[in-house]
């Protein structure tokens, strides 16, 4: 089978869906996959609205509608395949897509209205028109069934693997030297409740400092900031973390928890069905509206070198069961349904 993939996200630095792809396509390439990579040069970065992002979306549409039906077209694919939510009205081939989450329908408040308004009328139209979806967890799959009338049968549910794999740490681990937070700043991500709850806990006699690695910022009296850390840095951060700490409002799936996880790192997060879709019983659980509770939950797992070492072992024992190659053949069962259409 020959897959055109749209690979034109990676260029968006560090993201879920980057590690996504980055994973995605030596996995389905070593189940004999024929993978095409298809990347949009033309592709500006996010531009926060405006003209910018004006700019974008016509080149987006150009792309889809013209430039992924061509190459289709040149590589002889059997399937295109959006790794975001889009869909070409002049491909004459079938066509996948991967629906992450729909955060944006679950918790509007945390996006931009006109975004919200666009992605709600583009991306469930991409989805409607897609001969299979594919959906990187039971939670997006029931997702976009009850919210977007999508059928059951035309969704395969393909739950990721670890993405960047940080190697698994000494049990016990020889140093326990802060929280860690990984990721960004945007406001589904909830890192104002995360910066709130460690003042409190800090005020309350807590001693353990946060880190920030990845793209968000702070100045605050206990936290330090590793901006896009490499890979092994990342590792070295994953190794001295007391705990990881995961407050986002809503994700598909807990891609940075089940790195923790496979690392051996104990995991302490926000309630949200993607998060414990992952996790389970592996996770320690908090509000993510309660700033107090989330201090108080630090406050507890610190004291508590059993609770943490439990957890540690639930996680990795957890992440165990989660793989790329399972992920690729969940695709190639998609690429298999979209043909049979």
């Amino acid at each position: 089978m020959r897959v055109l993939l749209d690979t034109t996200f990676l260029r968006r630095g560090p993201t879920g869906t980057g590690v996504y792809l980055e994973r995605i396509v030596p996995a389905l390439r070593d189940l004999g996959v024929e993978v095409v990579e298809a990347v949009n040069d033309r592709r500006g970065p996010p531009a926060g609205g405006g003209l910018g992002s004006v700019r974008n979306a016509l080149r987006d549409r150009a792309w889809e509608e013209v430039e992924l039906p061509r190459r289709a077209r040149a590589a002889g694919a059997d399937v295109i395949h959006h790794a975001l939510p889009a869909a070409s009205r002049r491909a004459r081939v079938p066509q996948v897509l991967t629906l992450h989450d729909l955060a944006f329908e679950r918790r509007p408040a945390a996006f931009d209205p006109r975004f919200r308004a666009f992605a709600r009328r583009a991306h469930r139209a991409a989805a409607r028109r897609a001969d299979a979806v594919i959906a990187i967890s039971q939670t997006t799959a029931r997702d976009a069934a009850a919210l977007w009338g999508l059928a059951p049968r035309d969704i395969v549910v393909a739950q990721l693997g670890c993405g960047q794999e940080p190697p698994p740490r000494p049990d016990p681990p020889p140093a326990e030297r802060h929280f860690l937070y990984v990721g960004d700043a945007e406001p589904r991500k909830n890192l104002p409740v995360l910066l709130s709850a460690h003042a409190r806990y800090r005020e309350r006699g807590g001693r353990v400092p946060l880190v920030l690695a990845g793209s968000a910022r702070a100045r605050q009296a206990g936290v330090t900031v590793e901006p896009l850390p490499t890979p092994q840095r990342l590792g070295r951060l994953y190794a001295q973390a007391l705990a990881l700490v995961h407050p986002a409002l809503h994700e598909g799936f807990g891609l940075t928890p089940l790195e923790a996880m496979h690392a051996g790192v104990p995991v302490l997060a926000a309630r949200s069905p993607g998060v414990v879709e992952t996790c389970g019983d592996a996770a320690d659980w908090f509000d993510p509206y309660d700033p107090d509770g989330l201090a108080t939950a630090l406050a507890a797992l610190e004291g508590d070198p059993a609770r943490r070492a439990d957890l540690s072992a639930r996680g990795r024992r957890r992440a165990a069961g989660f793989s790329w190659e399972r992920c690729a053949r969940a695709h190639v069962e998609a690429y298999t349904v979209a043909c049979s259409r």
